[in-house]
């Protein structure tokens, strides 16, 4: 089935790509974005049985796509492993299909690897962590898929302020993300 097929984009040259699923994607997003090294971010939908999957539609629960941040990065400037990170610390890889107040399972733990290379870092990592937690890890780890892109609406929406004000993507910037996700 064509929803479940890999990830076949083509990133640009001298970069890679990388899939996170951290509950809502606006905040994990904008966190990306503030990485030296990202070439560029995507929010959208993958990991499901339905092609070209819409907001409305993902939220029924019945598709299983999961919010998915898609990240462009440099490699001669950003390393995976500090993306992967960024990536625990936006949210709670503990909780299952749940990140705050929002649930289902398009809100899960994941990490969406491209190459045996990605998969390895992402789980050595996830080893790390899961020390430091008192609950189960339950991030899965799996290969990337087909990436749907969200509607416009979504791209880039903290950065644009259509959450109460304009939020700065700025490279390095520490500001605190002002979103529930």
């Amino acid at each position: 089935m064509e929803a479940l097929g890999p990830d076949s984009d083509l990133s640009a040259p001298g970069n890679q790509f990388a899939q996170f699923a951290a509950g809502c994607f606006w905040g994990v997003e904008l966190a990306f974005q503030r990485i030296h090294g990202v070439t560029n971010t995507e929010v959208g939908y993958s990991q499901g049985t339905l092609p070209n999957p819409t907001y409305p539609v993902v939220c029924t629960g019945k598709t299983n796509h999961a919010e998915i941040v898609r990240v462009q990065y440099d490699t001669n400037q950003c390393a995976y492993e500090s993306l992967l990170e960024l990536f625990w610390s936006r949210h709670d890889p503990t909780s299952l299909n749940r990140q705050g107040n929002d649930k289902g399972t398009q809100y899960r733990s994941g990490i969406y690897y491209y190459s045996a290379e990605q998969e390895r870092a992402a789980r050595e990592s996830m080893e790390r962590h899961q020390r430091s937690q008192q609950k189960e890890i339950v991030t899965e780890v799996l290969p990337a898929k087909k990436f749907y892109r969200a509607e416009e609406y979504h791209q880039q929406y903290l950065e644009k302020g259509s959450a109460g004000g304009k939020q700065s993507a700025a490279k390095g910037c520490n500001d605190p993300i002002r979103c529930y996700g």
